[in-house]
């Protein structure tokens, strides 16, 4: 069993706002053994990070690893083969930036999951909810205004990202579909949205029958069901009826809010996606209709972050990024940063993200018993949270499961 000690490693989780006392860090196998400030090892290979700061590896709640095209109509229609190669260029990338979990929110299947769990190729972990739910001519219904096809056809494939179903019965058999399928959680499109081509942003998706059904389908498997979201109606609804996670929420209100972090609910926003749709979104064969969507929920987003954190709405980190656009991922430390304190920001992709994704304790820390999933970063992310931007060029060392995904000399 290979092992690794880290020594004069100053912990940077998210929990507090300066870096820890620097401490030892055992690695064995696949994880964390101990930590403490005398750790020893005999058989251990020692890596002195004296200078640098060690991370728990990064997650992403918000991620679509299948859209290698931002045209998601598009993508959807492309041969399963093409959209595999690409996913796993694109998982790749997000492990060398640091990502070492991913929450795929629409589209990956349990096929790819267990492809990335067999570890042939280099991957985060990946966490699914399988397609996402959606009626008619909501979120994940990419059919024109002038396609009178019953229902969609390339459902199935896999850079489809959600499914369409309406009405009772197909609510409980699409969630129950889901979830025999491997998904972890399951996803629902209950606002209009950008990417789609029929459904103004106020557009409300799903009857309140069918919120609390799906609900209650998740809660017998379980698990919670996440929502994409964007108004405040659609975001009360959503609690109101027990949803656990809560999508974007750009243009949610203080009371509404303070219900969500009443009930135990997570937010994730994905402020990046916005400002790129914009920039590169048109160039890359993101719709002109959906372009012109993008600018009413873009200016209300950084409001929504002071509205969430003085309600005491947890919220985990997501980037919702589609297609070439997938590299500006670490760009939302950034821009969250102007808004939040930088610890709360980065835990927003350790700690609260790992209890959203009920993996708590296994991944987001550097704790005894946790997965070794670690990253290294030159300087103090704490006082500059660029450090985790520019595709992990400022990590080092990058471990996930205690394997080294990434080694660098530390110079």
């Amino acid at each position: 069993m290979a092992s690794t000690l880290f020594t004069n490693a100053r912990i940077v989780d998210g929990t507090a706002p300066e870096a820890g006392a620097p401490v030892s860090v055992l690695v064995e196998g696949g994880t964390i053994r101990e930590v403490g400030k005398s750790v020893t090892s005999a058989k251990a290979k020692i890596i002195d990070l004296k200078g640098k700061a060690l991370m728990p590896g990064l997650i992403d709640a918000h991620v679509h690893v299948v859209a290698g095209v931002a045209d998601l109509g598009r993508n959807a229609q492309l041969p399963d083969s093409l959209v595999t190669a690409r996913s796993f260029v694109i998982m790749r990338d997000m492990l060398m930036r640091g990502f070492t979990t991913v929450r795929d929110v629409g589209g990956a299947d349990f096929g790819l999951k267990q492809a990335t769990e067999e570890g042939h190729f280099p991957t985060p972990r990946l966490v699914i909810s399988g397609k996402a739910l959606s009626q008619t001519g909501g979120h994940a219904d990419f059919r024109g205004r002038y396609d009178d096809a019953t229902t969609p056809v390339i459902r199935h494939r896999l850079g489809a990202l959600g499914r369409v179903c309406d009405g009772l019965d197909q609510v409980r058999r699409a969630a129950r579909e889901e979830m025999k399928g491997g998904a972890d959680f399951i996803k629902i499109m209950a606002n209009g949205g950008c990417a789609s081509p029929t459904d103004p942003i106020h557009f409300l998706g799903f009857s309140v029958s069918e919120l609390e059904a799906i609900v209650e389908e998740a809660r017998m498997a379980g698990t919670y069901v996440s929502a994409h979201v964007y108004t405040d109606e659609a975001i009360r609804r959503c609690v109101e009826a027990g949803v656990h996670s809560l999508e974007h929420c750009n243009l949610i209100e203080a009371e509404t809010a303070e219900l969500a972090a009443s009930k135990g609910a997570v937010a994730v926003p994905t402020l990046v996606t916005y400002d790129k749709l914009v920039s590169d979104g048109p160039k890359l064969g993101f719709p002109p209709d959906s372009v012109a969507k993008v600018d009413v929920v873009r200016s209300a987003g950084m409001n929504s972050l002071a509205v969430m954190k003085q309600a005491g709405l947890a919220m985990a980190y997501g980037s919702d990024l589609l297609g070439e656009m997938h590299k500006y991922q670490s760009e939302e430390f950034v821009i969250r940063g102007r808004a939040l304190p930088a610890h709360e920001v980065i835990g927003s992709a350790t700690h609260v993200a790992a209890r959203l994704l009920k993996l708590e304790g296994k991944i987001g820390t550097i704790a005894a018993g946790a997965h070794a999933d670690l990253i290294v970063v030159d300087g103090d992310p704490l006082k500059d949270l660029s450090l985790l931007t520019r595709q992990g060029k400022h990590m080092p060392l990058i471990m996930k499961g205690g394997a080294f995904m990434k080694r660098a000399s530390l110079g």
